[in-house]
């Protein structure tokens, strides 16, 4: 088995993927402290192609040398905005058609293993405060909850991690053709 080379994989510019159909899957990033883990949502939502990325309250913006540091240079191939609030970006969200749903252990959340994802469908993917999650009041407005199964004794996984598991879950379903 040999390594591929990166050349060999064939991958597009930044200019070329900017002209790419994107999978309709919005990522909203509630309060999210870590630099770190807002680059690897970036170098994530490259990677599978998100339509675009809502940065909310505290969750730092780009340019940031400890984003960058992560997200190796995705910060500028995916689309972002920033909201002051999340519950105005979830509002704005709707307006434009999504389906807007939490990520986040809540009484009804569907299990990931279980969800049923539409292809007709633009979701809009609500990931929270690494202690807090997501908040209540951003909870409250989501049309629904998607939880990852767990069986360990820790109660949550990494934030920036469990955006790689669901968006994979996302991408498999909705990978842009």
């Amino acid at each position: 088995m040999r390594k591929i080379t990166n050349e060999e994989l064939g991958r597009p510019t930044a200019e070329a993927f900017a002209a790419l159909p994107k999978m309709p899957v919005a990522v909203v990033l509630d309060n999210v402290r870590s630099m770190q883990n807002v680059g690897a949502f970036f170098r994530t939502g490259d990677a599978f192609a998100v339509e675009r990325m809502l940065l909310c309250g505290i969750t730092a913006t780009p340019p940031a040398r400890d984003i960058h540091k992560t997200a190796l240079g995705a910060e500028l191939t995916v689309a972002w905005s920033y909201a002051p609030s999340t519950c105005e970006a979830i509002d704005r969200l709707h307006a434009e058609g999504y389906t807007v749903l939490a990520v986040e252990q809540v009484e009804g959340a569907a299990m990931l293993d279980r969800l049923t994802i539409e292809r007709t469908k633009r979701y809009a993917l609500v990931f929270g405060n690494e202690v807090e999650g997501v908040s209540q009041e951003a909870v409250d407005r989501c049309d629904g909850a998607i939880e990852i199964p767990q069986v360990g004794t820790k109660h949550s996984i990494n934030v920036s991690v469990s955006g790689g598991v669901v968006l994979w879950e996302f991408f498999r379903v909705l990978r842009p053709r």
